[in-house]
């Protein structure tokens, strides 16, 4: 089953996993199919982001930000991501993604996916900046204010010292790329 097998099933099962709450989890269930793998027979790692892409969207359609942002010309992008394998998922191993958006600050998200092999042991953790662009004023919005307009009042919780970690390292790695124009 490809990206968007995978995509229609998730997008017809949102309603009976009913809507986002802050602070809560996306749990997907997959198998490791002969489409996933590497010629290790274990999960490609481009297919990691594209399930994480999975549990992001799922996030996004439940907490309402996918109809909200279309009504207002606002556009979700990702900024960065970090990613550590632990385990493999090998070929036809069933496993979960676990996703949920951990924090904010300013204009970006921080978001985490988990893999979770059938056995409870994480097989890989994702980290995620992402930002929510508004097409018609050409800037980035600010996380609270997305928020607000989701009909939330949920404040962040202050960055763990790894999150810090990772968004300091992002902002480097993303001045290196624009220098390098």
């Amino acid at each position: 089953m490809y990206v968007w097998a995978r995509m229609a099933r998730m997008l017809a099962t949102t309603r009976s996993r009913g809507p986002y709450v802050m602070g809560g989890e996306s749990r997907l269930g997959f198998r490791c199919l002969p489409t996933d793998i590497d010629f290790n027979v274990h999960l490609n790692n481009a297919r990691y982001m594209m399930l994480a892409d999975l549990g992001r969207i799922d996030l996004f359609v439940r907490a309402g930000l996918i109809r909200l942002a279309r009504k207002n010309g606002w556009a979700p992008m990702m900024g960065g991501l970090q990613v550590v394998y632990a385990r493999e998922i090998r070929l036809w191993r069933r496993f979960e993604v676990v996703s949920s958006i951990e924090t904010w600050e300013g204009t970006q998200v921080i978001g985490k996916h988990r893999f979770v092999l059938d056995n409870g042991e994480t097989a890989a953790l994702i980290l995620t900046t992402a930002g929510v662009y508004d097409r018609k004023a050409r800037r980035f919005l600010e996380i609270d204010e997305v928020v607000t307009a989701l009909g939330r009042a949920v404040n962040p919780r202050p960055p763990t010292q790894e999150e810090q970690i990772f968004m300091t390292s992002h902002r480097g790695l993303r001045s290196l790329a624009k220098a390098a124009d």
